[in-house]
């Protein structure tokens, strides 16, 4: 199946389906194009070691796309760690309501990015070239983020803990995880840093089509007024 074929389209649209998710032909066309460029840098420059078709569809795009039904309309979304783009850029072609910001460490990263955001047409999205940690000295920070997301950019208490200063008071958290985010969460319990934060956490399982890892979507909320560090676990 060649890939950003009609055929490759037609894949997604119907496995997406499958998992829940309505993805229209503008937006499958958008994601084609996405997909092409993805491979095309990645001869170069080092965007994703996924280079099947059908994996990318699934892996990349689906993946990303199981996001949409959790983050609330006219959200600002933070994206770190975005590397080829997900799932910011899935994100916005969903959801054109939302404003999207993506960040990384890797310059060749954020060049493919914009131009993909150039090439897309997209609007109220920008991409930056900086260490997370630095976001707030490098970056015109002025309100803080309603979401913020991440697939493969570090550990969960890592991600918590970069992500917890840029986030809204009623702001969101959202870390999509294979198998080991179990032990990932125990660990949390334990850590200094998170003993001074009153979390919520949510683990919900999901399936991504022909894919049989498990799947993660971790829902992390800050509660201001509760006693525990941790509040419960769901799965």
């Amino acid at each position: 199946m060649q890939l950003g074929s009609q055929e490759w389209k037609t894949f997604l649209i119907r496995n997406a389906l499958n998992s829940g998710i309505r993805i229209n032909p503008l937006e499958a066309d958008m994601m084609a194009i996405h997909a092409v460029e993805l491979m095309r840098w990645n001869r170069k420059t080092n965007l994703t070691a996924i280079k099947d078709s059908r994996d990318i569809a699934i892996k990349h795009f689906i993946d990303s796309v199981t996001l949409v039904p959790q983050i609330p309309e006219n959200a600002s979304v933070l994206d770190i760690g975005t590397g080829g783009g997900f799932p910011g850029i899935p994100i916005k072609i969903m959801r054109s309501d939302v404003s999207v910001t993506l960040a990384d460490s890797s310059h060749k990263k954020i060049s493919f990015i914009k131009n993909l955001i150039r090439r897309l047409q997209l609007r109220s999205i920008e991409a930056h070239h900086c260490r997370i940690e630095l976001f707030r000295q490098e970056i015109h920070f002025q309100k803080p983020f309603d979401v913020i997301t991440c697939r493969a950019f570090s550990s969960l208490k890592n991600f918590i803990r970069v992500a917890l200063p840029l986030l809204s008071e009623q702001g969101m958290i959202i870390a999509l995880k294979g198998d080991a985010v179990r032990a990932e969460i125990e660990a949390l319990r334990e850590h200094a840093f998170f003993q001074q934060h009153n979390l919520t956490i949510r683990l919900e399982k999901y399936a991504l089509p022909d894919i049989d890892a498990k799947r993660y979507m971790v829902n992390i909320y800050q509660q201001k007024n509760d006693p525990n560090s941790i509040k419960h676990i769901q799965d």
